[in-house]
């Protein structure tokens, strides 16, 4: 059976939250790694000698709860992505209504849960990012370049005041 264009889309669009969620968990994942498993979002960056480091890390569970959020969409979506292409393309089967009410339920769960995750991070690397643009040295590329995480586009771009 041939896929209409709205279920083209429809992949399209599991395939792509497939890749951006399994890229944030990752990402969240690594950074953590990269502080010895203290989360970085929310924290609070000070000098250390010639070195930035971070001073007041926020709870682990914050970093968790973003990178398994993060997970469980894209494991939801590749999940979702591989049964209809079998079960449209294989099976030539349709949906009935009780299954699509289903799956609304839950992609509405996820995308909440994105939703709260995706506000986490933003405000947690601003805040991270401030606190390393309110220190009163002078701090050179070749320090930031050397930090496990990078705020080094958002410090080394000119301000406009």
């Amino acid at each position: 059976m041939a896929l209409t264009w709205l279920q083209r889309v429809e992949l399209a669009l599991f395939a792509a939250a497939f890749l951006c969620g399994a890229v944030a968990a990752a990402a969240v994942t690594r950074t953590q790694g990269s502080f010895g498993g203290s989360c970085p979002l929310y924290g609070v960056a000070a000098l250390n000698g010639s070195s930035l480091a971070l001073s007041h890390p926020s709870a682990p569970s914050l970093c968790h709860f973003v990178s398994r959020a993060s997970g469980l969409l894209a494991l939801y979506c590749l999940l979702l992505l591989l049964f209809w292409v079998y079960s449209s393309c294989i099976e030539d089967s349709h949906r009935g209504s009780i299954g699509l009410r289903i799956a609304l339920a839950i992609s509405a769960i996820a995308i909440f849960l994105i939703l709260v995750s995706a506000c986490i991070l933003r405000f947690g690397t601003s805040s991270l990012c401030n606190s390393i643009i309110s220190l009163n040295h002078t701090i050179s590329p070749e320090i930031l370049m050397d930090t496990p995480w990078n705020c080094c586009a958002v410090l080394l771009q000119p301000t406009k005041r």
